[in-house]
Order: C-alpha cells, then structure tokens, then sequence
C-alpha cells in the first residue's frame, strides 16, 4: 500500500509539472517570438526580463507542488549573503538528476536564474535551441586540436566568440553554473578514475578556466554549493514519489582573485597553479561532505527549513 500510494503521489506531482509547464510554456514562446521578430535593443532586454520571470515564476510553481506532496527535510547552510544583483560562478558536486532542482529550489531569488554554458550546436534544437537563445543562456564554442592544428590561424577564435556572447551580460547580473565533475559521481566512475577524494570524483577545471576567461571581470564571486543525501542518493522518480526524507546543502561565497584569471589553454604555469586551487577546494570540499553525510551535521548554526 506504501509503493502504491508513493506511485500515485508521483503520478500527481509528475502531472501537476506537466500542467505547470505548458501553462508556462505558451507565454514564454510568444515573448521569444517578439524577440526574434523585433531585433531593437530596448525590445529585445523587455522580453528578456519577462522569460526570466516566466522562467522564475515556473520554479517556484514547481517548488509549491513539491513542498505539497513532499515532506522532505532541508538543511541548508550558508547563501546569506547573495543577491539577485550578484555576477556569481556557481560550482556544485554532482549525484543525482535531484541536484538540479535542489539548486533551483534553494537559489531562485537569491543570485540571478541559473543558465548553464552550452555548446554551439545545441542551438539548433528544435524549439528548445530558440527558448535556451531567448534566456541568454552563453553558447560555447570550442574548436578541437586537431581543427585547431589544420587551421592555426583559429587558435584563439572560439574563446574570443565566447567572450563576444557574454558581453550582454557585462550590465545583465548573471548566474553561471557549473558542475565540475562534468558527470555524476556513481561508484564505478570513482574506481575508475582512481579518484583521490572519498566521495567526488576529479575536478575538470578547463571548464571553469574557460567561463572565468570568458565572462570577464564582471563575474568577481564564486559560490561553492555542497549537497548531501545522508540517506542515500535519490533517483528522479524518488523524488517526485516524495521518498526522499533529508536533502542538506552547504552554500558558501569566495571572491574570485586574480590568480584565477588567465590563459588556461596556453599559459602552462597558470593552468598547473589553477588545477592545484581547484584541487585543494575540492579536497575542502570531500571533507565537508563527510560531515554531512554524518547522521548529526557536526554544529549547530544550520538553519533547518521543513516542508509543509
């Protein structure tokens, strides 16, 4: 009767987003085709706003539904000082499907809507390529070296188109995300990496060289988001069947200095002193995730939100 009724309460969360997404869906399309029809300046940053809200005011149906069906547990620490006016590079281990609205959920309103750097190509998506262009998600171009070894006269090109794309967002406040690991973490992958952290498998720091070069010193804050299951890692279907009983989340914000700046994929010493930074915030970070997995979070201080 458990499995049951958990399936039925997915069924109706499962439908209750499906209804909250197209109801969100018809005016976000309509105010994309505004602006790729007028291309003026003041039309196209009007419209722009109001897919963020549209967007935003999505997430937060979402959060509602969730918090009516599910009686899961937060703990979450640190995020007092963000601001929705905020340029912040957002870092976060990755586990589950589950972190992605966990984020959502504990971040909307807070910095600016979360966009994710996305490859060229996926612009031509069909529908979702023109939503993804009309949020202003960063489009990323990257050649290959060995595209980059039959064209020389290449070398440099893609990050300074990149930089091109995200000069919209030098008076736009923007939240970039970005999750290090470029994979969930499962342990099959750890062994396989020969991972020298417990419980996260290696940083990939090209990624973030290539957003902190690209966006330029406008983006001077870093969030470093830490999520915990201590229960065990949630599936999707999990979730939304509300079976997941404590989620904690660590938040904190470090400035981002100069020596994080640079020219990653040419300037050997920089690459080898930024892989050794990433490195050492990862270690902090395996660390605190240890803690948090613990049954009792070591300390006091956090602030604990129940669902109704």
């Amino acid at each position: 009767m458990h499995t049951l009724f958990s399936h039925l309460k997915g069924g109706l969360v499962i439908t209750a987003i499906v209804l909250s997404t197209l109801i969100h869906f018809v005016p976000l399309i309509a105010v994309t085709l505004v602006k790729v029809l007028i291309p003026l300046k003041l039309c196209r940053l009007v419209c722009t706003r109001m897919i963020i809200g549209i967007s935003t005011s999505w997430i937060q149906v979402n959060n509602l539904v969730f918090s009516l069906f599910h009686r899961t547990r937060w703990e979450v620490r640190g995020g007092e000082n963000l601001s929705p006016e905020g340029w912040y590079l957002v870092l976060c281990n990755h586990q589950s499907w589950v972190d992605i609205f966990a984020l959502q959920r504990n971040l909307n309103g807070k910095i600016p809507f979360l966009k994710f750097f996305l490859k060229q190509e996926l612009i031509w998506v069909p529908v979702m390529g023109l939503v993804w262009w009309a949020q202003d998600y960063p489009f990323m171009k990257r050649y290959s070296k060995e595209y980059i070894l039959k064209n020389p006269h290449k070398k440099g090109k893609d990050l300074e188109a990149t930089r091109k794309a995200c000069e919209k967002f030098r008076t736009t406040p923007v939240s970039v995300m970005n999750f290090v690991e470029g994979t969930r973490m499962t342990k099959s992958k750890h062994l396989r990496q020969k991972s020298p952290f417990q419980g996260l498998l290696r940083p990939k720091s090209a990624g973030t060289a290539f957003v902190l070069s690209a966006m330029g010193r406008e983006m001077n804050t870093l969030v470093d988001v830490t999520l915990a299951y201590p229960h065990g890692v949630p599936s999707f279907w999990q979730f939304i069947c509300g079976n997941v009983s404590l989620i904690r989340m660590h938040i904190r914000t470090l400035d981002i200095h100069e020596g994080l700046r640079g020219d990653y994929f040419n300037d050997r010493d920089f690459r080898e002193s930024f892989q050794q930074e990433l490195n050492a915030m990862w270690a902090e970070k395996d660390l605190l995730l240890g803690e948090m997995m613990a049954p009792v979070w070591p300390e006091t201080e956090e602030k604990v939100e129940k669902a109704a």
